[in-house]
């Protein structure tokens, strides 16, 4: 039973609903630490990409500071409409859904970005944040795609 839910566990940490692109890594330090920016396209709602930034430590980080498999929850976001926008079968509960996710550590920590549709304001909200199985994070950043043309959005009935 134990060997299942880590095995679960793992599966849901590795998994990523979409793929990311990576376009563009900035070195920061001399010993190999940078921030990664990756495209990530909404599979659900053509039209819109966000670029989502992180930090990734060097090997020469994790070797001198230990903690070999972790890296940082920090994360930044913007999503911007990057052509004709269509929605497709997407979640419109207040929990919204995971749009991507990528692992932060061995099993225990991932990076998210959710997506939450604003009805009454028409606007779609991308949250990026640390999701943890044992101890929740309060870094996060937040996005929005205005939909003022509703008319003109496909999949918005």
């Amino acid at each position: 039973m134990r060997a299942a839910l880590c095995a679960a566990a793992l599966a849901a940490a590795v998994a990523s609903p979409v793929a990311a692109e990576q376009v563009g890594e900035v070195g920061v330090d001399w010993i190999g630490n940078d921030i990664i920016i990756e495209a990530v396209n909404d599979p659900e709602v053509e039209g819109v990409t966000c670029h989502v930034a992180y930090f990734d430590r060097g090997l020469i980080d994790r070797l001198s500071k230990g903690n070999w498999f972790e890296d940082p929850s920090n994360a930044s976001i913007a999503c911007r409409q990057t052509g004709p926008i269509t929605i497709g079968d997407i979640d419109r509960s207040e929990e919204g859904e995971d749009v991507f996710r990528t692992s932060r550590s061995i099993i225990l920590k991932s990076l998210r970005v959710k997506r939450i549709y604003d009805a009454k304001n028409k606007t779609l909200i991308y949250l990026a944040h640390a999701a943890e199985l044992t101890d929740g994070s309060a870094k996060l950043a937040i996005s929005t795609v205005p939909l003022w043309n509703a008319g003109e959005v496909k999949g918005l009935e």
